[in-house]
């Protein structure tokens, strides 16, 4: 590939060596930066990854610095060339600030639903880790407390598994089904 063409692709984080284009190497770092999201339209597709963290009968749950008015759970999206365990410990640890020890994978989620915030139309695929809280000084936090995640505020909140139903708490499963955890990896649907 040459200079022009890598200039008609929109891209220029491709690094020069001796005037031409080091496609190859350039292609490949910035994909593996690149959250596994793509959007079309009205339309937006998600790869993500989510931790159930227990304590206590309670689940942490957090509000994201103005971003959605509902509650969600630890995690973020996977990148490219990152796997969905890689994937969550470096969620946990950029927002919690912790090495997250995966106990169990316990649900691929496919869910489709309208973001609020944005309004836009998602299809997404969750991947929910049960995350063991021992020994991570969480529950030693308080039942609130703040981080901040590259200057972005995030607000956490051990809720009680009964405070759920009442809540403006996403996914919407996890209300019902935090009371019976699955034993294997289970594929769920969800329509919003």
């Amino acid at each position: 590939m040459n200079e022009r063409d890598a200039r008609i692709m929109g891209d220029n984080t491709y690094g020069k060596i001796d005037g031409q284009v080091n496609f190859e190497e350039g292609f490949i770092n910035t994909l593996k930066s690149s959250d596994i999201s793509y959007r079309a339209g009205n339309n937006k597709f998600n790869y993500r990854v989510c931790a159930v963290i227990l304590h206590d009968g309670k689940i942490l749950a957090m509000h994201h610095d103005g971003h959605s008015p509902h509650y969600s759970l630890p995690g973020g999206r996977v990148k490219i060339a990152e796997t969905a365990e890689q994937a969550i410990v470096r969620e946990i640890g950029e927002e919690l600030s912790i090495t997250a020890r995966i106990i169990r994978p316990l649900w691929l989620n496919q869910s489709f639903f309208q973001e609020d915030a944005d309004k836009l139309n998602y299809h997404e695929l969750c991947l929910y880790f049960l995350v063991d809280s021992a020994g991570s000084g969480l529950p030693e936090r308080g039942e609130k407390f703040t981080l901040y995640e590259r200057g972005i505020r995030h607000d956490f909140e051990w809720l009680a598994f009964e405070q759920l139903k009442d809540e403006y708490f996403y996914p919407i499963f996890l209300k019902t089904e935090i009371y019976k955890l699955p034993t294997h990896f289970t594929l769920r649907t969800e329509f919003e």
